[in-house]
């Protein structure tokens, strides 16, 4: 009998062949350094952080150093003694604000919304949050009873659709906005203007996973697609950004940022101007500043594929910005974007960054196996989906330890890092202590690569 693929049991293999062919891509027949978006090697060294294992390698390096934009880190021929290192430096966000927030954590954990992650998740990211004294972003879907069951520093972003912060007619609300800053463990909040894998749309939640629970916290019908304006109807220029700004950091007491994507200097120059015009108490408390490489659990994939541009393009041009403006110290940025390694995280310090988000990385953390499944509600290891007889398959009170080891153990390799240029914390790496490898020609420092970065702080000598 002949083999009929648009019939029957030929039909039925096909797709067979098409659920299963990513898994054996992956998992069989991809190199350690070549799949997308996480290869082998990025998510087994997130693996063996979480787990505590000896990241000590033998033989040498398996990495291409060869492709342009690599990063290389140029070390001390006297490096940082051990007694000389020193902790991360506490930092002091929204100066102006009546609750400013001290914080000397580098990295945190980025946005992932109540919905789009189960309730053990947040859980365990909640619990792992306060383990190793780092933020926990809420992400869109608003402050859930999840969110504060660990007692972490909490950052709540307020969306297009202004969830869990919006009236019966979905506009902000100063009466959810004052509960919400009641809660002690709130210590920011975040607008978020755009997102890295979709840039111009807003979150998708498909209605599989809107709960009544999910349904209640967002103020949306339970069961049906939970889909955010492409931007908030109320911020169309940087006037109206800092006026929600203000208000909002006005009512809550507390510091307020913005969450964005960036392809273009001249909206980052009007932005500028306008705060100078107001006065720099007027500034955004931080800028998230997401990559257009960046992840999410749905999005249309000519968004995901072809806007936005990535971190080490649009992080340059945002501290660019900010130093020629003299904005540099009043506003922090934090970066985010596929940032998932010691190496990356450095690089992001080095391009001026103050702080460094990961939602992936502690996805990984938690057991993730990058199986694309995010979407369909199916994911096999309880991470992202509402199906309660999938979240079985992750049990908070093991995982926190691990996205708490997680954190620590990457902070640990990033002062490794530093300490190998010769300075004795991480937030003291400067553009001038890495190289990137050029496609034309010998390495560049990335101080000479993006001159602009370089600003008033003071640099330690090389």
């Amino acid at each position: 009998m002949a083999f009929r693929p648009d019939k029957g049991l030929g039909r039925r293999i096909i797709r067979a062949m098409d659920w299963f062919g990513h898994f054996f891509r992956s998992h069989a027949g991809a190199n350690d350094r070549e799949e997308l978006p996480f290869n082998r090697a990025e998510r087994e060294s997130v693996y063996h952080t979480a787990a505590r294992k000896s990241s000590i390698a033998a033989f040498g390096s398996t990495r291409d150093l060869n492709i342009p934009d690599t990063p290389i880190f140029a070390n001390s021929q006297y490096p940082t003694l051990d007694h000389d290192a020193v902790k991360p430096q506490p930092v002091t966000v929204g100066p102006h604000a009546r609750r400013p927030y001290t914080v000397s954590s580098i990295f945190n954990i980025s946005a992932m919304s109540y919905g789009a992650i189960s309730p053990v998740a947040v859980q365990a990211l909640s619990r792992g949050a306060k383990l190793a004294e780092c933020w926990l972003n809420t992400g869109e879907g608003g402050l859930a009873p999840a969110h504060l069951t660990g007692g972490c520093d909490l950052v709540v972003q307020i969306g297009t659709a202004k969830y869990g912060a919006r009236d019966e007619h979905g506009n902000l609300s100063d009466e959810k906005l004052r509960a919400i800053a009641a809660h002690p463990e709130v210590k920011m909040i975040e607008i978020k203007l755009a997102q890295g894998a979709k840039p111009g749309k807003g979150g998708i939640l498909p209605g599989a996973k809107v709960t009544k629970e999910i349904a209640a916290i967002r103020g949306i019908p339970q069961g049906r697609d939970s889909i955010s304006p492409n931007r908030h109807p109320d911020i169309g220029s940087p006037d109206e950004l800092l006026d929600m700004i203000e208000r909002v950091r006005r009512v809550t007491g507390l510091p307020v940022g913005f969450k964005t994507v960036i392809s273009e200097p001249e909206s980052l120059h009007d932005l500028c101007r306008a705060i100078k015009a107001r006065g720099i108490e007027h500034a955004p408390d931080f800028i998230t500043l997401d990559g257009g490489d960046g992840g999410t659990g749905a999005s249309p994939m000519a968004l995901m594929d072809n806007v936005g541009l990535q971190l080490k393009d649009s992080l340059p041009m945002l501290v660019t910005a900010l130093n020629e403006h003299d904005l540099r110290d009043r506003i922090p940025v934090i970066a985010s974007g596929k940032l998932v390694t010691a190496a990356s995280v450095a690089w992001a310090l080095c391009a001026g960054a103050t702080f460094v988000n990961s939602a992936r990385g502690f996805m990984f953390s938690m057991g993730c196996v990058q199986s694309l499944k995010c979407d369909k509600n199916i994911c096999p290891t309880g991470i992202a989906t509402m199906d309660p007889r999938l979240q079985t398959r992750l049990d908070p009170a093991e995982k926190y330890v691990k996205v708490a080891n997680y954190k620590l153990g990457l902070e640990n390799d990033v002062a490794t890092i530093a300490h190998s240029c010769g300075v004795a914390e991480p937030r003291q790496l400067r553009p001038h202590h890495v190289w990137m490898v050029s496609n034309d020609g010998p390495p560049r420092r990335l101080s000479d690569v993006h001159p602009g970065l370089v600003d008033k702080r003071a640099a330690p000598a090389i």
